[in-house]
């Protein structure tokens, strides 16, 4: 499916034969029922946003995901990678064979030492499984036997921006499809009422100044623009306009829709323009949100026990942790995709204090969603996904001190874990040096834990194709790229 084969495909006989300039092979084309019409017009109880043909291509053990963005790079050497052996080498100068030519940032290129700073956080063997730990994460200990986490992810921009892009789309370059809209695309969605890929952007309790959100993180780039991500927002009306106006009731909404989708079929009819359709369709399920978005946002059904669960936070809106029980509602509502941007993780000075902020802001409200999605049976089908775009050196940024210090982007290496959906949990996977800055065993790219998502929803990712700028465009581009199996159960 792309652009022009829809636009072919929803010519009419008279529209074919009066442009004269076609193959005769439209004629076949021109036969096929497209995708966005049925969308549209789509009998009571059928998915206004079906999956495409031959999709999935094999049995999926996951039907959607919970994307766990910590946005700006937690440090993986205070959080999941154990180095006991740095104690020792407290403010040693960084052996060069080390780094071996490593570019870094401007940020401390100029430096004139790169001393090594050990993690001043305690770890701990955790679980059936033993993985390591750190103190930062109390509640994500409880958590390792029902996770995987994968020590030796690399990635290959080094700078905010692009790492972020690439991270949500497979690649540096801006204007790709975001993995959201890719899923949303090619799986369609289960909820009529719902867009199938949401955003949620909550607050944050770090005292840096936080790295942009650009929404070509969660845009549809070149595929149809419904498979855009719809961004809740986290104060007031979680989406503008959404409400009538005063002196506007539901019918007289109603009668307009329908008035004006007669309009917009006409001109379809007559252009052949299928984001037409996707306008049509667009305004229904705007409608639609009317009544879907207020019940999904009120909590007043959950249990005291449930909002215990995660934590005092969750009844402030816009915390991480009102999101994250959000995210779980919508997986209830079988919602495709659920992306939650954490900002404020780009700790270049003060990293003990501030991540310690962030843990505070996360950790709790990640046990709890995996918890509770355990609990209710939805984890089985439900892949949890928790990343940041890259890692953090082992050297100091700035000042060194036995008690605080700052650490620079790096890509080599950084810890992710997920949990749900065809993932086996209780593993640790990959192993980096004595440093933390390069990996030993195991490396797994970005296009390798793409395909690896990818592949528990059941999608082929070499065979997930979409035509423009005259490739086959894929999640994973044109590098190589294997699914995980050793994290799969």
């Amino acid at each position: 499916m792309n652009p022009c084969h829809d636009y072919l495909n929803q010519l009419t006989r008279r529209q074919f034969f009066a442009g004269a300039g076609l193959a005769m092979g439209g004629v076949a084309l021109n036969l096929l029922a497209p995708r966005l019409r049925g969308a549209v017009t789509a009998e009571a109880g059928a998915r206004i946003h079906p999956a495409l043909p031959g999709l999935p291509h094999f049995a999926p053990k996951a039907k959607r995901v919970i994307y766990l963005h910590m946005n700006g790079g937690p440090s993986q050497l205070d959080t999941f990678d154990y180095k006991p052996g740095l104690q020792s080498q407290f403010n040693v100068e960084l052996p060069d064979s080390i780094r071996a030519g490593q570019r870094i940032t401007t940020m401390t290129s100029g430096q004139a030492k790169f001393p090594v700073a050990p993690s001043i956080f305690k770890f701990a063997q955790h679980g059936r499984s033993g993985a390591w730990v750190s103190d930062l994460l109390p509640w994500t200990a409880k958590l390792v036997d029902d996770i995987a986490i994968v020590r030796s992810v690399h990635t290959n921009a080094i700078n905010h921006d692009p790492a972020c892009t690439f991270l949500m789309t497979g690649s540096e370059i801006p204007g790709k499809a975001s993995i959201g809209s890719w899923i949303s695309y090619g799986l369609g969605s289960e909820n009529n009422d719902l867009p199938a890929f949401v955003v949620l952007t909550p607050k944050f309790s770090s005292k840096v100044s936080a790295q942009a959100l650009f929404t070509r993180m969660w845009s549809s780039g070149f595929l149809p623009g419904g498979h855009n991500g719809v961004a809740l927002r986290a104060q007031g009306d979680p989406v503008l306009f959404l409400e009538n106006p005063n002196g506007v009731d539901a019918s007289t909404r109603r009668a307009m829709l329908d008035g004006l989708a007669k309009f917009n079929h006409h001109a379809q009819a007559r252009h052949g323009d299928p984001e037409t359709l996707n306008r049509i369709a667009q305004y229904e399920m705007a409608f639609r949100m009317q009544t879907s978005v207020p019940d999904l946002t009120n909590f007043a059904d959950e249990s005291p026990a449930t909002l215990d669960l995660y934590g005092p936070d969750v009844k402030t809106p816009g915390s991480f942790a009102a999101s994250c029980l959000l995210a779980r509602r919508m997986a209830e509502r079988n919602v495709r995709v659920v992306q939650i941007l954490h900002r404020g993780w780009d700790q270049h000075g003060n990293l003990p204090g501030d991540h310690r902020l962030q843990c505070l802001d996360t950790d709790q409200a990640c046990y709890a969603l995996v918890t509770d999605l355990k609990q209710r049976g939805l984890l089985d089908d439900t892949l949890v996904v928790w990343a940041g775009e890259f890692g953090r050196t082992v050297y100091s940024q700035g000042t060194l001190t036995s008690t605080n210090y700052g650490r620079d982007h790096h890509p080599r290496c950084f810890s992710v874990w997920v949990a749900g959906g065809g993932v086996k949990g209780g593993v640790v996977h990959g192993e980096t040096d004595d440093f933390s800055y390069n990996i030993v065993r195991d490396p797994v790219s970005l296009y390798d834990l793409n395909a690896t998502l990818l592949h528990c929803l059941g999608v082929d990712h070499s065979r997930f194709t979409f035509k423009a700028q005259g490739l086959d465009q894929r999640l994973t581009g044109v590098e190589p790229a294997r699914v995980v199996r050793e994290i799969l159960a």
